[in-house]
């Protein structure tokens, strides 16, 4: 993962937001994210998004009239490839919760081809993530990375087709799934469990348990955990002070 210079780092994307926030915790450089376009449509998401270096890419099922904006976020990618940064694009341009990769889309071959046309020969990354369940309370997750080396230029639809191939298959290769989460059952588990319930049914009610569960639930937990450890601090010192 200490790859210097311009890097194209392309993902699976099994698990919605999460999966860009685990790679964003655990890589050890700034990166810039391609995310569905029709989230950004909120002005307050918008500019929160964007705050955390996420580029806007929009699909064909999220209206023909959006997809010319996607010239420019392209265009943005190469620059950030010209400055040594990197971009992460997820290349099924689809979140389902399942391991098995969906057809590529040409986003990153696209973006590739830019920058080739430009004269920026990004490293080309690829990332595998799996996670032992996408619901349940504790999980395990495996992250794999390998480098592609791609020195020729992509210029016609045939170097595309041929690079979302050689891709596919070191993807397939590098998705593990965990058998187990992971983690004991010991006392901060026990001590959570009473909080992580009800607000796991919140989470289950507003996303009616699609593809944005894990991620909502993350978020919900992620904010509201030090809230729910102070209340319990207060309660026992309370206690503590009445029995004297």
């Amino acid at each position: 993962m200490n790859t210097k210079g311009p890097v194209l780092l392309v993902v699976n994307h099994p698990d919605s937001f999460l999966d860009a926030v685990i790679i964003g915790a655990l890589y050890p450089r700034k990166i810039n994210y391609l995310a569905r376009g029709d989230v950004f449509r909120n002005p307050v998401f918008g500019f929160l998004l964007r705050q955390l270096n996420m580029l806007p890419v929009f699909r064909q099922r999220e209206g023909k009239e959006h997809l010319h904006l996607n010239a420019s976020t392209f265009q943005k990618a190469v620059e950030c490839l010209r400055n040594d940064g990197i971009v992460l694009i997820f290349i099924e341009g689809i979140c389902l919760n399942t391991h098995e990769l969906q057809p590529f889309k040409k986003g990153a071959s696209r973006i590739l081809e830019s920058a080739h046309a430009e004269g920026i020969f990004p490293i080309v990354q690829i990332a595998g993530i799996g996670y032992s369940s996408f619901t349940a309370f504790g999980k395990g997750i495996h992250l794999a990375f390998e480098n592609l080396s791609w020195p020729t230029p992509i210029v016609e639809a045939t170097d595309r087709v041929r690079f979302n191939a050689v891709v596919f298959e070191k993807m397939e290769r590098l998705i593990k799934v965990p058998e187990h989460p992971g983690f004991a059952k010991g006392f901060l588990y026990y001590f959570a469990l009473p909080y992580y319930l009800p607000v796991r049914a919140f989470a289950a009610a507003k996303t009616k348990d699609s593809v944005f569960f894990d991620s909502v639930l993350f978020a919900l937990l992620l904010f509201t955990f030090p809230v729910y450890v102070a209340l319990v601090v207060t309660i026992v010192l309370k206690v503590k002070l009445i029995l004297g």
